[in-house]
């Protein structure tokens, strides 16, 4: 697709938005339900998608791409009416008479450019917002993932007029002549590299924008955490898309009194998720391309394998695999790991371990393990991170009650559930003021004016 074509594209989705039709809570219900039949009607061929571009299980597939998106879907239909209606809040009596209300309305035209590690789920989350809140839609789905992408653009179509929702598919030169175009809304999901260009080309229109980030995730193990129970869900954070995940953990903190058990039970679980031996396990999701495997691969050298190690680059799969004895001079500490290996340093002092916390970047997840409720808001309150757990990982981004975001150069803006449709409106602001009488304070009128506006007003 050329530029004029985009041009094109882009108008034809503004002149659309503009005849208000969007606006309608019926047409976002019926558009909000088109898309959870097209997911049910392509669900066979989104399985062969995601199996052929990152080998992804149908049981994966479902709990981490499909089942997510129901979730959202069926959320947005049960409360998308309460959520348009106008919410009206206090007046000050300064006001009298007046009364305030605030209007969620669409921005217009929004950009959605979606990333490769989860290319079903991350590309039509945003979307499902979108719709929602009664904007049109052009997704841009990664290039890494050309199954699923040509999937999408096929069932999208088929499914939704173009003017209204579309794929624009395409490597990083698209992604780029997108990004000149002018759009009322930008939604990006991938690395805080590329994060940097989309706000610096959305400034140039004052566009804003969602940018959905990621960071070193840490996972820290007190010592009175129950053990087995955080080595299982660390394990199946982290291993889960081969460790291909924003918010994954990307190294593990663990007190020195509990390290060895630790890793003894992260052994145990990985063998019993994945067998003996995983690059053989048919279910395990292999790396997305051959740059990011031999970056991973580079890695390995970045401590002391403690379990794992081995690799295939015919098949593109890296097994779990622990590291210990890493240090923050490591280069696998200098950036997001965002693969299959996990690094484990030690700690003696929770409180030195918060400190450090407060000189990296902000992660886009944290997870605490120990049961002391004390330690526990200690670290919720003094570390600055997106959002995480206590005593789990992973989960605090499938509940459509929370909002999923991060901060800094972990991103900016949250989404999921309401708070999808919240990202893609704008509130606005209005005052309804009464006829039947006029305030005569509010208008210049001498000392007795003035000394009754300082009584009401300080």
């Amino acid at each position: 697709m050329g530029k004029i074509e985009m041009e094109v594209l882009v108008n034809r989705q503004r002149e659309f938005f503009l005849t208000g039709e969007t606006l309608d809570y019926k047409f976002r219900k019926r558009q909000l339900s088109k898309m959870k039949n097209m997911l049910e009607k392509y669900e066979e061929d989104l399985y062969h998608a995601l199996k052929n571009d990152l080998n992804k299980s149908e049981y994966e597939a479902f709990t981490t791409e499909l089942g997510f998106l129901h979730t959202e879907i069926n959320f947005a239909l049960k409360h998308l009416k309460d959520w348009m209606q106008p919410k009206k809040v206090e007046t000050p009596v300064t006001h009298k008479g007046s009364k305030s209300f605030i209007r969620k309305e669409p921005y217009g035209v929004t950009l959605i450019i979606a990333p490769w590690n989860y290319p079903l789920h991350l590309a039509i989350a945003p979307a499902i917002g979108a719709i929602a809140a009664g904007n049109t839609v052009v997704l841009k789905p990664s290039e890494f993932t050309q199954s699923t992408s040509a999937i999408l653009a096929d069932m999208i179509r088929n499914t939704f007029d173009e003017s209204y929702f579309t794929v624009v598919e395409g490597a990083k030169d698209i992604s780029q002549q997108l990004l000149e175009q002018r759009w009322d809304y930008i939604f990006f999901t991938g690395s805080t590299k590329v994060g940097r260009i989309i706000m610096e080309k959305a400034s140039q229109y004052l566009t804003p924008v969602t940018l959905e980030l990621g960071g070193k995730s840490p996972a820290i193990v007190d010592q009175d955490a129950k053990i087995d129970l955080a080595a299982k869900r660390i394990v199946w954070g982290k291993f889960t898309n081969a460790g291909q995940t924003c918010v994954a953990p990307d190294y593990v903190y663990v007190h020195e009194k509990v390290k060895p058990k630790l890793i003894k039970a992260m052994k145990k679980h990985i063998k019993a998720f994945y067998g003996k031996n995983p690059l053989q396990n048919k279910d395990y999701v292999r790396i997305v391309g051959k740059e990011h495997f031999d970056r991973l691969n580079a890695f390995m050298t970045d401590g002391d394998t403690v379990h794992g190690g081995h690799v295939n680059r015919e098949t593109l799969a890296i097994e779990p695999t622990i590291l210990d004895a890493t240090t923050w001079n490591d280069a696998i500490m200098q950036e997001e790991i965002f693969g299959p290996l996990l690094p484990v340093m030690t700690f003696s002092s929770l409180h030195d371990v918060m400190s450090a916390m407060k000189h990296t970047e902000k992660p886009l997840a944290l997870y605490y393990f120990g049961e002391n409720e004390k330690k526990q808001q200690q670290v919720m309150t003094n570390v600055s991170f997106g959002g995480g757990c206590i005593n789990d990982t992973l989960y605090h981004l499938a509940t459509p009650h929370l909002p999923f975001g991060g901060v800094g150069n972990s991103g900016m803006g949250a989404y999921h559930g309401k708070y999808s449709f919240d990202t893609f409106s704008h509130r606005k602001s209005i005052l309804k003021q009464t006829t039947k009488f006029d305030i005569p304070f509010r208008y210049p009128g001498g000392k007795l004016a003035k000394s009754v506006v300082e009584r009401l007003m300080k």
